[in-house]
């Protein structure tokens, strides 16, 4: 069902940029963005704070005045983390609501399956997964908020290059992602001395993986790396302490949230992962604009529910600013090729992954220096060394 996230339309005036904004008035019609997100299925520990960050901000936006004087309003889909329900709901976005972008999905399958519909409409996408896919196949209407595993792949074996590690053990679920991962991992491998002595993988939804993990145990890897952003992460670790494997293991920035940790408690200690400067806002320096945005939107995602964001919720917050930013800067009667163009401008953007710096052959924006490699310790997340 879709969640309509509007403003109560009988405003008064408020102060932004010295001015005093135009009352918004019921009739006023608003403009429609659509957001596929996982809400429930393996991805639901992703979509949950995606969802949040959503109904936080437009609340704010539309308190503020809205976009150029007109609320937003965000139609929220479930896609139950399958392809198929991303595409109906995609459909469903396009053909009755009419929106005139929209956000996702949450998966690198889900934002896959969307393609179809998005070309077809000729309406812009930004997506908030991170599979290498998305912007390497490279379409003019298709943006992408999380580092893609192009960026992330090569940090991450440059870090294990540093600690000496020789053969490496692969695993990760046969999703969109996760295949895509372990593609760029063995493309990498050699330029970092590494080769992969074994190689595994398993379904989104299982919930056990000791046989793959015991056979990682006999190829005895000096490193096992782990390339999934589902639940199921914290099954591999809970299996690998069962089966007393005494063996570092490092994850993907699919693994950049407290979720893992809590369902792994024990088993996670130790687990190190990549992943942007939002976990810990300092790393940007406490007197720059990074920190500054950082930390009024973990403050704010805090007080509100309860609970640090994850790296997910700042998937969520970049894909409606890079919008909600190209929207301002457009006419009243605004065209979405007008729309993509602009988001497509997208220049020194400070969001929560990173600085953007959108350009016609570069939908990704960001770059190795927006993240940095994390070890839980206690669970919490320190910086690893």
């Amino acid at each position: 069902m879709a969640l309509a996230l509007m403003l109560t339309l009988a405003m008064v005036g408020c102060q932004q940029g010295g001015e005093e904004t135009t009352d918004l008035k019921p009739t006023e019609e608003p403009i429609k963005i659509g957001a596929v997100v996982s809400l429930t299925g393996p991805y639901a520990g992703l979509g949950g704070p995606e969802k949040n960050v959503i109904d936080m901000e437009v609340a704010k936006i539309n308190a503020e005045g809205g976009i150029n004087g007109r609320p937003i309003e965000v139609l929220i889909e479930d896609d139950g983390t399958d392809e198929k329900k991303a595409q109906a709901a995609t459909a469903k976005l396009i053909d009755k609501e009419k929106v005139v972008a929209l956000i996702g999905a949450t998966g690198t399958g889900q934002t896959m399956a969307m393609r179809g519909d998005v070309d077809k409409a000729g309406i812009p996408q930004v997506s908030m997964a991170g599979g290498t896919v998305i912007t390497q196949q490279f379409d003019k209407l298709v943006f992408q908020t999380p580092w893609s595993n192009t960026i992330v792949v090569p940090y991450t074996l440059k870090y294990l290059q540093g600690k000496g590690y020789k053969k490496v053990a692969l695993i990760a679920d046969d999703g969109g992602f996760g295949k895509d991962g372990i593609a760029v991992l063995k493309a990498n491998l050699a330029k970092y001395g590494m080769t992969a002595v074994a190689e595994e993988s398993f379904k989104p939804e299982d919930t056990d993986m000791t046989a793959q993990m015991t056979k990682i145990k006999n190829a005895k890897p000096d490193v096992i790396i782990m390339w999934t952003a589902g639940a199921n992460s914290a099954v591999v670790l809970k299996n690998a302490e069962q089966l007393k494997i005494d063996i570092p293991i490092v994850g993907s920035h699919g693994n950049a949230r407290m979720e893992l940790v809590k369902g792994a408690g024990a088993a996670a200690e130790g687990f190190r992962f990549p992943a942007g400067k939002i976990l810990l806002p300092d790393e940007y320096g406490t007197d720059s604009e990074e920190y500054k945005v950082a930390k009024s939107f973990v403050d704010e995602y805090t007080k509100k529910y309860g609970e640090a964001p994850s790296t997910f919720a700042g998937h969520a917050y970049d894909a409606l600013y890079i919008i909600v930013d190209a929207l301002k800067k457009l006419p009243a009667d605004f065209t979405s090729a007008q729309l993509r163009d602009e988001i497509e401008k997208t220049k020194d953007f400070i969001g929560i992954g990173g600085t953007f710096n959108y350009s016609p052959t570069d939908h990704n924006g960001l770059k190795e220096s927006d993240l940095v490699m994390y070890e839980v310790k206690g669970g919490k997340w320190v910086i690893a060394k």
